[in-house]
């Protein structure tokens, strides 16, 4: 279903697909909330002085917030067609065009067991938990996803801007 929806999506042959493994994105899920829900517990069992007791309620309340927003993002994956890179509902991160390398380096600053593309141009900061994350000239793909893949994905973009 999911080949499906992204086929109809973006309209172009499907060169890679990435998704979130099921075990990570639960682990993943679990700690934030978890730790979400205990900042919030442990602010009414053993309530410290009242801004500490604001500061752990917002500071929860964000981490099950964050929890939630991981778990939706978490539901779609990645397509990489000829024209660029897109999530499987349709919502375009670039356009091959766009990227001026590929950075899957052991000391990059990118996601777990994924990778960087650096653009040429500037775009919106979006965040997607556990999946990508874009920030000035920069997209983050992984983090909850498998490093086979990614690694896949990666090397495919690479090879298109070789040629």
């Amino acid at each position: 279903m999911l080949n499906d929806r992204a086929n109809e999506t973006v309209g172009d042959d499907v060169i890679a697909m990435l998704q979130a493994s099921a075990l990570r994105r639960i682990f993943a899920y679990g700690a934030v909330f978890i730790l979400g829900s205990m900042l919030i517990l442990l602010a009414f069992v053993q309530p410290p002085a009242f801004g500490w007791q604001v500061f752990l309620v917002v500071f929860g309340a964000g981490a099950l917030v964050v929890a939630e927003r991981l778990r939706r993002a978490t539901l779609l994956g990645l397509v990489l067609t000829g024209r660029g890179l897109c999530d499987t509902a349709g919502q375009v991160l670039t356009t091959i065009d766009n990227i001026k390398s590929v950075d899957r380096g052991a000391f990059a600053f990118k996601p777990s067991n994924g990778f960087v593309l650096r653009l040429h141009n500037n775009d919106s900061s979006v965040w997607a938990p556990g999946l990508w994350w874009r920030f000035s000239k920069r997209i983050g793909v992984g983090g909850v996803t498998a490093a086979g893949p990614a690694k896949y994905m990666a090397e495919q973009i690479a090879l298109r801007l070789a040629d």
